[in-house]
């Protein structure tokens, strides 16, 4: 489990670290990796590059930029990660819920409230285990997390599986029915098919606009009528469980 820390002031970073040392020492079972900053772009440029950490500590307040702003990129890579926000102010608790942050604590952080944080984001990570989508390609087997699935479409009795990456992964042609293909993946409450064709993962969704639903890549995935009412229905439901 990797745990990364960032607050440009030191004497709070060195809290949390201390925290965490307690936090160790009280549970010896679990085993973190920790990487502290004080410089947050250099924190912004790791997550850039993609290297990834399971659980964020996140000052909001820093120089040049601030903890939601960071949030907010991390959340283009990952919408797994647990953010826990520290502050000495309370201004910002709704930006932070806008990022879906695990938590919010005021400084000088203490620390019951700390550990019943990590505590959460800890049972958080342990179920956000990612479950893998077969596809067979002319390449062979590969095996797709589900969480970097945008969008699947059927074209010409062929699966294009659209990453969140942007890669796309193309199946061999598919003797069952489109239905009949997506149905393990329509099983798990981020999928939903909206047409015929399409199926899509709510976790990327950027707006609905009618008949239609604008992915984050800018894909137009369409919607078919009969079913624009529930679509929106499913989706406002998936928000309001897992961005509250």
């Amino acid at each position: 489990m990797k745990i990364i820390i960032c607050d440009d002031n030191k004497k709070d970073l060195t809290r949390i670290e201390q925290l965490i040392t307690n936090y160790k020492t009280l549970y010896p079972g679990n085993d973190f990796e920790l990487e502290s900053y004080t410089d947050p772009s250099l924190l912004i440029r790791k997550i850039q590059e993609k290297q990834l950490a399971d659980i964020y500590i996140l000052d909001i307040i820093m120089a040049g930029t601030t903890g939601i702003d960071i949030g907010s990129l991390l959340r283009r890579f990952s919408k797994q990660a647990s953010i826990i926000y520290t502050t000495s102010s309370d201004e910002f608790a709704l930006d932070a819920y806008g990022v879906r942050a695990l938590m919010y604590l005021l400084k000088p952080v203490q620390e019951e409230p700390f550990f019943e944080a990590l505590n959460y984001a800890l049972e958080h990570q342990k179920h956000t285990e990612d479950p893998i989508f077969p596809v067979k390609t002319r390449d062979g087997l590969i095996s797709v997390p589900y969480s970097k699935i945008e969008y699947i479409e059927n074209a010409s009795r062929m699966l294009r599986v659209h990453l969140t990456d942007q890669t796309v992964i193309t199946s061999i042609f598919i003797r069952k029915s489109f239905d009949e293909e997506i149905r393990v993946l329509t099983e798990n409450k981020c999928f939903m098919q909206v047409h015929k064709s399409f199926l899509v993962n709510f976790s990327y969704v950027r707006k609905l606009e009618g008949s239609s639903i604008i992915m984050d890549s800018g894909a137009d995935i369409p919607v078919s009528k009969k079913n624009t009412a529930n679509v929106k229905r499913q989706y406002l439901l998936f928000i309001s469980l897992n961005y509250r």
